[in-house]
């Protein structure tokens, strides 16, 4: 059988786990699963790495042989990995906590991204990059300037290399997730109301069950990179497609 392969960011909650295990059930993949935290998972499928986003300079020295080589019928790279950020109002932001979300939310997925292309862009596989984005690339949201600035730079970052290898072959999505049901969505729910105008809405998407399953999430991201033809252009949202 062929083999495929999957190199997927934040795979250690959240999200990111419901597309590890989405992927573990599928036959020939391969997978390269890097967060700070390791599960300490027993797949023979699966190599985990320890890497913390916010620390540039440790994933730089990687970088160059962290990518598997290998002749692959398939190849994606998920750049899932993200952090909330400081939810406060322009004002009130620490810097330091801006270079931390501007590390794991864009520099760190830029750096992945820039490495996969130079690893496969001459590969006559599959190659797709999808960077997990949010509805809030595209729409301001107080409290969240931070995060919806990453988001949208990483967004238009996805444009920007679909561009520019209409050549190799690679295609390239910016996906927002929708409102999903993970620890991420507890964070929003705990922080000030003087914060956070829209708090009590947050609040209610848990209270009225509106919140979708990260399980659901990732079964239409797999839906996604296994049909990319079916999908034009790089700015996608799951809300916007149903499953088969």
């Amino acid at each position: 059988m062929a083999k495929s392969l999957l190199i997927l960011t934040g795979h250690s909650k959240g999200l990111g786990r419901a597309i590890l295990d989405t992927y573990l059930q599928k036959e020939g993949f391969e997978i390269l699963a890097i967060s700070r935290t390791c599960l300490g998972l027993d797949f023979p499928q699966l190599k985990e790495i320890s890497l913390d986003f916010s620390e540039l300079d440790k994933l730089e020295k990687v970088l160059e042989n962290l990518f598997p080589k290998g002749d692959f019928e398939e190849i994606h790279l998920i750049n899932n990995a993200g952090w909330i950020g400081e939810i406060k109002p322009v004002g009130k932001l620490q810097p330091s906590n801006l270079k931390k979300l501007m590390s794991i939310n864009l520099l760190a997925p830029i750096c992945l991204t820039n490495a996969f292309v130079a690893a496969y862009q001459n590969q006559n596989s599959k190659r797709i990059v999808c960077n997990i984005s949010s509805g809030a690339a595209h729409k301001p949201v107080s409290g969240w300037s931070e995060y919806c600035s990453s988001k949208a730079a990483l967004a238009m970052f996805s444009k920007v290399c679909e561009k520019e290898n209409e050549h190799t072959g690679i295609r390239f999505f910016s996906l927002a997730p929708g409102i999903v049901d993970t620890g991420m969505q507890g964070e929003i729910r705990s922080v000030r109301e003087d914060d956070f105008p829209d708090l009590e809405r947050f609040k209610s998407y848990k209270s009225q069950g509106a919140l979708s399953s990260a399980e659901a999430v990732s079964r239409k991201i797999d839906y996604l990179l296994s049909n990319p033809d079916k999908f034009e252009g790089v700015i996608q949202d799951v809300r916007d497609f149903d499953l088969p």
